[in-house]
């Protein structure tokens, strides 16, 4: 998957800001057949490659319209809401105001659904069934058992309730590295 939050880079490439704008979505890599070359395009939206939905709903994605309609749907559904009114609730949950950093929520350990991201011993780990996994940029790592007691969530609200409901998205939750589960596909 790979995600858009505008052009946040220069025209030599570096990242000068965090996003521009509140429609933050995550989108399939291959679809009809389009390909963006080279990437980081002057002026052009910059690509933010995630290792999997659940990573992508970490950092406050929703899917996209264009590419994941039919999950871009079933989360209208869901939420009742257009588009715009989904990015400026998920924009509120995701970013601090004052700061522009991501903006954390606490929540108990036992009651977050599978996908959820969590921060735990300093580091983002993804909530699988009795245990909560080491994200990496290569795949899952070290896994943990879940503990008790409260947790620093990184998924927005809005999406863990999605997570909750039981989310089916066309494109894979976890990447393969997370293991056998019901959600790999």
């Amino acid at each position: 998957m790979y995600g858009n939050r505008g052009c946040l880079h220069d025209s030599t490439g570096r990242i000068r800001r965090r996003y521009a704008g509140k429609r933050w979505i995550a989108c399939r890599l291959e679809f009809k057949g389009w390909h963006r070359e080279p990437l980081q395009q002057p002026g052009r939206f910059t690509e933010l490659f995630f290792l999997d939905e659940a990573t992508a709903f970490a950092a406050g994605h929703r899917p996209c319209a264009l590419c994941r309609r039919e999950d871009y749907r079933e989360l209208t559904r869901f939420l009742g809401l257009t588009a715009d009114a989904i990015d400026e609730r998920l924009h509120a949950e995701r970013v601090d105001p004052r700061t522009r950093a991501q903006r954390r929520h606490d929540a108990a350990f036992d009651e977050l659904p599978d996908g959820a991201f969590v921060l735990y011993r300093s580091a983002p780990w993804l909530v699988l069934g009795p245990e909560l996994l080491r994200w990496s940029a290569a795949g899952y790592t070290t896994r943990s058992p879940r503990p008790r007691g409260r947790a620093r969530v990184l998924t927005p609200p809005t999406l863990v309730a999605l997570l909750r409901r039981g989310w089916r998205p066309l494109v894979p939750l976890f990447h393969p590295s997370a293991g056998s589960h019901l959600h790999l596909f």
